[in-house]
């Protein structure tokens, strides 16, 4: 295990839970939201502009729709947005309660269907789910969660990488990409909640060689695991609470993280007073490209 460069500042955004970071190959800008900040953002890194549209109610997750626009999971369910981030149609109803859960990390699969899991707010009941959004409908694919996190597919779409965050665990199941079935879930990484191995997995993302890299929210870096769970790498990261990483740039080589300051002491923020902001580190092996959500799916 090496601990290498840091991640530096490339967006000073001071959100209060940047999440979701998805890379457009074809505009070459990186999506992002700030949940509680209500706000789907668009930064060029060329331009350095960042754009954001404000929404009617928290977005904690976003995908690329293929023919443009997005989907999206808002606190009351998945929705399709246009390309403005206006809301267009409520594809699901988030099925749980919703004064205490919304819709947190998601991704769409290598076929085009969309899986996102919820939280359970009160980080109690263990009431959040998995959920996957095809032609078919929602359908649970994991329950018993407190915080859905780090969804993340290896490079053949066989294997599924899932978090709950609070419980400090990365599981992985047998993912059958012609069907959506996720199977055989066993315990890939488990870290610790003091220590040197401290944080919580939050999002992820996984590179061309299969390895997997978790932003280890309270731990203040970024790590890159190999397919058997090997640490390789350890970044650090200018904040305490990194929370999701995407691939990006001309050659998917620039690795995009974002972070949160809500809830933070100020002590803490006085040390790192770019939290919130967007990150990104030059890596030698490329991402993938983010597959899009595809209604026909």
């Amino acid at each position: 295990m090496t601990t290498a460069q840091p991640f530096a500042c490339v967006l000073d955004a001071r959100a209060t839970l940047g999440e979701s970071p998805v890379w457009s190959v074809a505009e070459q800008v990186l999506y992002w939201v700030d949940i509680k900040g209500r706000a789907l953002h668009r930064f060029d890194p060329a331009t350095a502009a960042d754009t954001a549209w404000i929404l009617p109610e928290e977005i904690g997750c976003v995908g690329l729709r293929k023919g443009g626009g997005f989907i999206a999971g808002l606190r009351s369910g998945l929705w399709t947005l246009d390309a403005d981030a206006k809301p267009v149609a409520l594809l699901a109803a988030n099925p749980e309660d919703t004064a205490a859960s919304r819709f947190n990390d998601g991704r769409a699969d290598p076929a085009g269907r969309y899986l996102a899991g919820t939280l359970d707010e009160a980080k109690a009941g263990g009431t959040a789910h998995l959920y996957r959004f095809d032609r078919r409908g929602l359908a649970a694919l994991a329950g018993g969660l407190l915080t859905s996190n780090g969804l993340a597919f290896s490079p053949d779409g066989r294997t599924l990488y899932h978090s709950d965050t609070p419980t400090f665990t990365v599981h992985r199941y047998r993912y059958d990409p012609a069907t959506g079935e996720a199977s055989e879930r066993e315990v890939f990484l488990r870290f610790q909640p003091s220590g040197d191995d401290r944080g919580r997995p939050d999002g992820a993302a996984v590179d061309s060689e299969g390895c997997y890299w978790t932003a280890l929210y309270e731990g203040g870096r970024v790590q890159r695991h190999a397919p058997d769970g090997t640490l390789l790498a350890t970044h650090p990261v200018p904040a305490r609470c990194p929370t999701m990483v995407a691939f990006g740039g001309p050659d998917l080589r620039t690795l995009y993280l974002t972070t949160a300051s809500a809830g933070r002491p100020a002590e803490e923020l006085g040390r790192f007073p770019q939290s919130g902001g967007v990150f990104a580190l030059t890596v030698d092996v490329p991402g993938l490209p983010e597959p899009l959500f595809d209604p026909a799916a």
